[in-house]
């Protein structure tokens, strides 16, 4: 397909959102807006716009793509994504009342009233360095993909195209904020979910396989395996570590982070923040269900017409962009850009929120919507897309696949030490943390978990961790807290609110 029709069809789909942006912001866009969307969204747009923002490119290319990974992958994602399942379900019955009756903006303010300022400032900062490095990696494979099929093209040097995706991404993003969002990314999950369904459609054309066809040759296929029991120590795809671990992953990558939390707090009350998250995770499960089929079915495609590519990532926007035609290559391209964008537009609004509630202290301020405050948020954001940018540009200039993954699950080791504060914060209200060791503590538990990593089939007999390291990461982290600690009469307003209050 031509570089400038793909490039054509990306410009008027950004003119879109620009639209949809000036719409959504020319009566209000203070702070309150910005951060919370006046506590006024609808549950049913959040709940679907949740699912652009917790896909990703990264889900969009990678997931159908390790489906024939030479590692015997197959379906085993699915067990993760069931592990998914149970843990936006403890979101919804515990995490979500406590945030609803503290009435929060920013979710690690929690924290400083449980264990300290230090605390506190540890936790933000958690958030900050992981969702930047998190939202750069995602962006960045898919800048890649609009580099090769378009941009090369051109002789547009990289750089210049990341600067393009996070300037159109940023213009509809820093004025109406969250409350922008949550209509365009209900738009980009409406694209997102049709280009899946579509793709299934043109690929059975090209095979020729009619709908019942296409499910018998995917059940029939190498590729349709989903639980894996045998062999627990050395086997990282092993059931139990695939489920538990997908459980906690999404209870600290999703309930403690600000990114998707913020969305659900601003809703007017916790029913409605429930059923939210409830329909969420059905549209989840089965959309995850469509995206294996997905991968499957391209392997099919791929094997009856000899097509090779190098990396597994590669394979779904070779076959769309490449072989099935001008429609096809629009839909893939329509879906791998709304993944991606719905996923960053809403990171630089929560990054953008945590700092200026977090560090700058807009929640204890009651002019929160001043001129003033409402230009200081509008730098925030700047510099939060320019240390994006730079984050994209470093990966580009490592030039290694291995090295950006290792960088990107690193960062995903520092969810751990939240998930550790949290459950000390919820379960030992009885005892108080030495709060200046804390981010002590933060910064050991990641450290000791990626050694464990690394050397766990020499020092556990063989055993090979996969997801369910956060497990191990969230417990050191806890014993660290608990080791510091002493015991406390005191109890704070928000120590108080413990699991009782959660409504456990």
């Amino acid at each position: 397909m031509s570089p400038g029709i793909l490039l054509s069809f990306i410009i008027g789909y950004f003119l879109v959102l620009l639209v949809i942006s000036w719409l959504t912001s020319r009566k209000a866009s203070d702070n309150d807006t910005f951060f919370i969307a006046n506590r006024n969204s609808k549950w049913y747009l959040v709940a679907f716009g949740m699912i652009g923002t917790a896909l990703s490119g990264v889900t969009f290319i990678s997931v159908p793509g390790k489906v024939g990974a030479a590692t015997g992958d197959q379906f085993e994602y699915f067990q993760f994504v069931l592990g998914n399942a149970a843990g936006f379900i403890v979101i919804a019955l515990v995490l979500l009342p406590l945030y609803y009756r503290l009435q929060l903006t920013s979710i690690y303010s929690y924290i400083e009233g449980v264990l300290g300022r230090w605390s506190y400032k540890t936790a933000a900062g958690i958030f900050l360095i992981s969702r930047i490095i998190g939202s750069a990696f995602r962006l960045y494979l898919v800048v890649i993909v609009l580099q090769k099929f378009i941009f090369d093209s051109y002789h547009i040097p990289f750089a210049v195209t990341g600067l393009i995706c996070l300037v159109l991404i940023w213009s509809y993003t820093f004025k109406g904020g969250l409350k922008t969002i949550i209509i365009t990314d209900s738009l980009q999950t409406l694209f997102l979910v049709s280009s899946v369904f579509l793709s299934i459609y043109f690929i059975c054309q090209s095979l020729h396989y009619n709908i019942f066809e296409a499910a018998d040759a995917i059940k029939n296929s190498s590729y349709s395996k989903i639980f894996f029991f045998n062999d627990f120590l050395t086997n990282k795809f092993h059931f139990a570590k695939a489920f538990w671990g997908g459980l906690f992953i999404t209870v600290a990558m999703t309930g403690l982070d600000q990114d998707l939390m913020q969305k659900n707090l601003s809703l007017k009350n916790i029913r409605e923040a429930k059923k939210n998250m409830f329909s969420f995770t059905a549209v989840f499960v089965v959309i995850n269900i469509f995206f294996l089929s997905v991968g499957a079915l391209l392997y099919l495609y791929a094997a009856r017409y000899g097509i090779k590519v190098e990396k597994t990532d590669y394979l779904y926007p070779t076959i769309a962009l490449k072989y099935l035609g001008v429609i096809p290559a629009m839909v893939f391209m329509l879906g791998l850009t709304a993944a991606t964008f719905a996923t960053t537009d809403s990171a630089l609004t929560a990054l953008t929120t945590s700092f200026c509630v977090d560090f700058l202290g807009f929640g204890k301020n009651k002019d929160v919507n001043s001129k003033k405050m409402v230009n200081t948020r509008h730098y925030v954001h700047i510099a939060f897309s320019g240390c994006m940018f730079l984050t994209i540009i470093i990966f580009n200039s490592i030039n290694d696949g291995a090295v950006v993954s290792a960088i990107f699950k690193v960062a995903s080791y520092t969810y751990g030490p939240l998930l550790g504060l949290y459950s000390f914060g919820l379960l030992m209200s009885s005892r108080q943390v030495n709060d200046k060791l804390v981010p002590f503590i933060c910064l050991v538990s990641p450290a000791i978990c990626y050694y464990l990593s690394t050397h766990s089939a020499q020092l556990l007999g063989g055993y090979v961790f996969d997801n369910e390291l956060i497990i191990v990461n969230g417990l050191i982290t806890f014993g660290g807290l608990l080791l510091t600690s002493k015991k406390s009469e005191r109890r704070t307003d928000q120590k108080s609110v413990s699991f009782n209050e959660a409504g456990i």
